[in-house]
């Protein structure tokens, strides 16, 4: 079975040195691998998501530069990748300057 992982750029190049443009059409490429590996198809995401299917060709093609982040999440929930946006921004501890300075 495949398992999809949303690593932004292959492991050996440094993220930095990528446009956000490419970023985004790389998200979109591998979007498409998940959403396949899966046996959906663009209409059966649309359904699920609420996204249009020409939303989501075009996230695929890297024709959606800005691809609404609603959209995104909403895609993520489709494939069943929620889960992996807690990657993108971990949550911080609480700061011991912060906690010491409500005392």
């Amino acid at each position: 079975m495949y398992i999809c992982h949303m690593d932004y750029i292959e492991q050996e190049q440094d993220i930095y040195e990528f446009s956000n443009r490419e970023i985004s059409s790389g998200l979109g490429e591998r979007f498409c691998k998940c959403r396949t590996a899966l046996g959906l198809t663009q209409k059966e995401v649309a359904s699920q998501s609420g996204v249009s299917v020409m939303t989501i060709v075009r996230f695929e093609r890297g024709e959606a530069g800005a691809i609404r982040l609603d959209n995104f999440i909403a895609l993520l929930r489709a494939i069943q990748r929620l889960d992996d946006l807690s990657g993108v921004l971990p949550e911080m501890p609480d700061s011991l300057y912060a906690k010491t300075r409500r005392k």
